[in-house]
């Protein structure tokens, strides 16, 4: 591990350490984990710690799309929060359903490619409950205009009184821990790779623009972020796989804006 600049804040009592550089490429090996290291958290303290958990969702087309980059996003994420910061992690993360009563169990949920996924009432109401009881939403990696639309008509049903806004870069989302000076946009690592030579970050011309979105409740609390025109998960799960697509990518905004939108998400 390289030198790194080391960030002290203390929110609600809690000392939390940060690292702000990423570390060391670390390429992938093959192993039960990916070659994602193992750690344990104190047992006593088992229900103390943060957990990432994938929400499990069903879709018009018919495929897993909620599973995109699964296992080795969740994995590395999580790796990368318990290694940059003092949190305690769980380095297994969940995969819940919006209906499952777990799920008021944990603060932060994380939904992938919604860009067909098509709620059932049962889930719009879960869903609802959770947002305005505390409950944090990220969403992330879908693209263009017909994906949005589809994403927010069904963000409509869930609250037909509110928008999804642009956030500025302004926010504390994009500063709380690491100091972005743009919206990162992330292109999956094969996107990045074709499009190098010409800096195409953009999954389709309709998509150049990057967008983060919030949904806010009557009080200002950001309940959701929406990364649209993005692919933060891709920049976790291919880490491994090109020391240049992390270098560019990974270290200096995939993980950055993911650490930031937990960080904020656990803190307000």
């Amino acid at each position: 591990m390289k030198n790194s600049l080391i960030s002290l804040t203390v929110v609600c009592g809690l000392l939390i350490v940060v690292t702000i550089c990423i570390g060391q490429y670390r390429p992938s090996i093959p192993a039960d984990r990916g070659g994602v290291p193992e750690w344990k958290n104190d047992a006593e303290f088992k229900h103390d710690v943060f957990t990432f958990v994938r929400i499990r969702y069903n879709s018009h087309q018919g495929w897993r799309r909620w599973a995109t980059d699964y296992p080795d996003s969740d994995l590395n994420f999580s790796y990368r929060l318990q290694q940059l910061t003092s949190m305690k992690v769980d380095p297994e993360g969940r995969i819940l359903e919006l209906t499952d009563e777990e799920l008021f169990d944990y603060p932060f949920i994380y939904l992938i490619e919604p860009g067909s996924l098509e709620f059932t009432e049962d889930e719009v109401t879960a869903l609802r409950r959770y947002l305005s009881n505390g409950g944090f939403m990220m969403v992330d990696d879908f693209w263009g205009e017909a994906e949005w639309d589809n994403f927010a008509l069904e963000m409509k049903r869930v609250f037909p009184e509110r928008e999804l806004v642009d956030i500025p870069l302004e926010h504390p989302i994009f500063h709380c821990v690491y100091d972005l000076k743009e919206k990162p946009q992330v292109p999956s690592i094969g996107v990045a790779q074709w499009g190098r030579s010409e800096g195409i970050t953009w999954e389709r011309e309709d998509a150049k623009q990057v967008h983060y979105r919030g949904l806010f409740d009557d009080k200002g609390r950001l309940m959701a972020v929406v990364c649209h025109n993005t692919d933060l998960g891709d920049g976790w799960e291919r880490e491994g796989e090109d020391k240049w697509y992390f270098q560019e990518f990974s270290e200096k905004k995939a993980y950055p804006l993911g650490i930031n939108i937990v960080f904020y998400a656990m803190t307000h």
